[in-house]
Formats: structure tokens, C-alpha cells, sequence
């Protein structure tokens, strides 16, 4: 993948994880929240953040100090 390719993937990653966190909060907020549901979504935003955090690792060249 290119650098390209891979901004264009950072950004899909990171929209994806704001649409779970206004999902989570919307599911959190409605009354009855199915627990279940809501464990799956937030495991589902901890995923695409360790892969947003690749990425960007990629995106970044390491400085040997």
C-alpha cells in the first residue's frame, strides 16, 4: 500500500470509529440497552482503534534517535 492508500484507509477507520461511539452513546442512552449489544460495539471501537493506531505507525516513519 502506498502512502495514499493508506491516509484513505486512516480516514475510513477513524469515521467508522466515530459512527460506533455515537451508536454506543445513542444505545447507551435509550432506556433498556442490551448489554450484550453494547459490549459487542465497544470491543468492535477498541479493534479500530489498535488498527487506526497501525496504520498511522505506518504513516509515520521511526526517528532512530
Amino acid at each position: 500500500m502506498d502512502e495514499s492508500d493508506l491516509e484513505h484507509r486512516l480516514g475510513l477507520l477513524r469515521i467508522e470509529h466515530r459512527d460506533l461511539d455515537d451508536a454506543i452513546t445513542a444505545l447507551a442512552s435509550a432506556g433498556q440497552a442490551d448489554q450484550l449489544q453494547l459490549a459487542r460495539l465497544k470491543r468492535r471501537k477498541l479493534r479500530l482503534r489498535d488498527e487506526i493506531a497501525v496504520v498511522e505507525d505506518q504513516l509515520i516513519p521511526d526517528i532512530i534517535a
